[in-house]
């Protein structure tokens, strides 16, 4: 082969590359669109509920405190029972 047909056939290749380089961007460009489309639903979706639970908060603080003074009586109580059991 001569120097000129090497050269044109490396150029070829080499635009060859770059254009096979560009299709497979514009996919993964596609691709990642997609996934921002999703994750702004998914982001919406959360705003959404954190909406909804920031009601929920002063009452879980009350629950845990009742729960915590009946964790403090159950000692006893399981004591007491103990002692009905044995008799």
């Amino acid at each position: 082969m001569s120097p000129t047909q090497l050269i044109t056939l490396t150029v070829l290749e080499i635009v060859a590359l770059v254009v096979v380089l560009a299709i497979y961007l514009v996919k993964i460009t596609g691709h990642l669109r997609s996934i921002a489309d999703n994750l702004a639903k998914v982001t919406f979706g959360v705003r959404a509920v954190e909406s909804q639970v920031a009601v929920v908060a002063p009452g879980v603080t009350k629950v845990n405190k009742t729960l915590e003074e009946i964790a403090g009586a159950l000692p006893g109580i399981a004591a007491k029972a103990e002692q009905l059991a044995s008799k």
